[in-house]
């Protein structure tokens, strides 16, 4: 009997997401060569790419000659499939895809998107990596970060709860305790 087995890599998927916006910094940052060779090196196996209104093409991989296997897409009428399948999340900063990626409880990098006017999103993506929920990049420091992560390091995010302000404001409006 062969080991055949040992041959077998478990797939470990990276997926990207840009949102609804144009973010070709991010995916330009994915499609280099080092960045694929240090994410096989870490041991992924895929890199999903959705790309949104960006109109830099990533240079897609069958992975045939044992590299990264690379694909990507425009859009999705739901990432959540992607998102739950993942092994590591790179987000742009947008609150939706920061939370639903920290709710699933998946590695985070969120990549802060420079070119936007008057940046809030920085804020946030700088706050829960500050608290170690994710990691916090640009797409010039984002090769850096992958390189020096450590996912043990990261904290799980658990949500606040919202019940006790509702009652309160509840309260206040003179609306009756559930």
């Amino acid at each position: 009997m062969g080991d055949t087995d040992d041959c077998i890599k478990t797939e470990r998927t990276v997926f990207v997401t840009v949102g609804t916006t144009c973010f070709d910094a991010l995916v330009k940052a994915v499609d280099t060569q080092g960045f694929k060779s240090e994410l096989s090196a870490r041991g992924y196996t895929h890199l999903l790419i959705q790309m949104g209104r960006g109109s830099y093409m990533p240079t897609k991989s069958t992975g045939a000659d044992g590299s990264l296997v690379v694909d990507f897409f425009t859009f999705s009428s739901s990432i959540a499939d992607n998102l739950r399948s993942a092994s590591l999340v790179i987000s742009h900063a947008g609150s939706g895809s920061i939370f639903e990626t920290l709710r699933l409880r998946k590695p985070l990098i969120v990549v802060v998107n420079e070119d936007l006017m008057d940046n809030h999103q920085s804020e946030l993506a700088e706050e829960l990596a500050e608290r170690k929920h994710l990691f916090c990049a640009r797409p010039q420091t984002l090769y850096q970060t992958i390189a020096t992560m450590n996912l043990e390091s990261l904290l799980p995010y658990h949500p606040g709860d919202a019940a006790p302000v509702a009652k309160l404001i509840n309260r206040f409006l003179g609306f009756p305790d559930d």
